[in-house]
């Protein structure tokens, strides 16, 4: 029986299970294709919400997902990937497969040469957000230095303020530099009514017990420093390929296809959003990359035709914390929405990402739904408008 093996247990990996399956149900027999995910955890992160104060509610049980639609879900990790004979290595288990899927993600990469390394915090996965919030809850008074004002870090900052002292540090001159000026005007504004302070041009070289240094010698108050600059792809894009672009993504082609038998989807994909743009890490391209991925290595099998990758509309959506949020479109984010109507879009949007659970019908329908013309909710032009 061929095999389909999914490496990665976040957005791209759970879609790109899915996307098989809906391919094994189209070529009409559950018995024609065995599909595997191994991935070490019991949970799905919904990672973009894990600057929330109750990270433990940004996660859904896998076998909820996986179980219903005939997905294997093997807990373990994938140290070894070997194209040539077609097997991974997972947790000293050699396992075969006809077509892999490398959905393995990304990762915050900090520097091993900073003092005080490891006393910084981060929400890069749920252990660290939960050893944030336990280390803050209940506190009032506290003073955090956020390092990197990009997206992350302006959530993670905004989010804080709620409660404690920011400093939002950034060797940029600008906050939010990857972001572009679109809304930048509407950030500062939100920063400057939660009090959040800003250092730019600047970073944090030491970290100590109660305070944090300065690239320009300054010595801060800080009870918490949140590390939150310098994603790559997993290390495991390595081994499939020698032509990896600057985020250590692998190229892939309009199928997905990094090699004849592998597939990338998600954070280790660099796939093309147009002539111009690459995709973003993010969960908005995560999710239909895996849907487009898994189908596309079971069709391969099956005899089933292949789909292109045709994403919808790109969008930004942004947690100000009580200052509201942000919403905008295309690359030069345009600003559609900010302020109260920002984070109501912003809050059906991270309640959007939450897969179906428990019933094959719908998770095999979402599984289907590729390319959304209004990303990720129905009112989208009139809350434009």
């Amino acid at each position: 029986m061929a095999h389909v093996v999914i490496i990665g247990g976040g957005f791209a990996g759970v879609w790109s299970a899915a996307g098989a399956a809906l391919a094994r149900e189209r070529a009409g027999g559950a018995a024609d294709l065995r599909i595997t995910l191994i991935a070490p955890n019991e949970h799905l992160v919904l990672r973009p919400r894990l600057y929330e104060p109750e990270p433990d509610l940004a996660k859904v049980e896998l076998r909820r997902i996986l179980g219903p639609i005939g997905v294997r879900h093997l807990r373990a990790s994938v140290s070894t990937i070997d194209t040539g004979r077609r097997t991974v290595v997972a947790d000293g288990v050699e396992i075969g497969y006809d077509r892999l899927v490398l959905a393995a993600g990304s990762r915050l990469v900090r520097s091993r040469d900073l003092p005080g390394a490891e006393r910084l915090f981060d929400i890069d996965t749920l252990d660290g957000a939960r050893r944030l919030t336990g280390f803050l809850r209940d506190r009032e008074d506290f003073t955090a230095v956020v390092v990197g004002a990009g997206f992350t870090g302006l959530e993670a900052a905004t989010a804080l303020a709620v409660r404690g002292r920011v400093l939002l540090v950034d060797r940029s001159p600008v906050v939010a530099h990857q972001l572009g000026p679109g809304p930048r005007p509407e950030i500062e504004a939100a920063l400057d009514e939660l009090g959040v302070e800003r250092r730019l041009g600047t970073t944090v070289t030491e970290v100590g017990e109660g305070y944090a240094v300065l690239s320009d010698g300054t010595k801060v108050e800080a009870d918490a420093v949140v590390w939150s600059v310098g994603m790559r792809a997993s290390e495991l894009t390595r081994q499939i390929s020698g032509e990896l672009d600057h985020l250590g993504r692998i190229p892939v082609d309009r199928w997905l296809r990094a090699l004849p038998e592998v597939f990338a989807a998600g954070d280790t994909a660099a796939a093309a959003f147009d002539a111009e743009h690459t995709v973003m890490q993010a969960c908005q391209h995560a999710t239909p990359l895996g849907k487009v991925a898994g189908y596309n290595a079971a069709a391969d099998l099956l005899g089933v035709p292949p789909r292109d990758f045709i994403p919808g509309p790109y969008v930004t959506c942004l947690d100000l914390g009580d200052a509201g949020g942000i919403f905008t479109r295309g690359w030069d984010r345009r600003v559609m929405a900010s302020g109260a109507d920002g984070k109501d879009i912003k809050v059906r949007i991270n309640q959007a990402i939450h897969p179906p659970v428990d019933d094959a019908a719908k998770i095999l329908a979402a599984a289907d739904r590729v390319r959304i013309e209004l990303p990720f909710f129905p009112r989208d032009e009139e809350t434009a408008g």
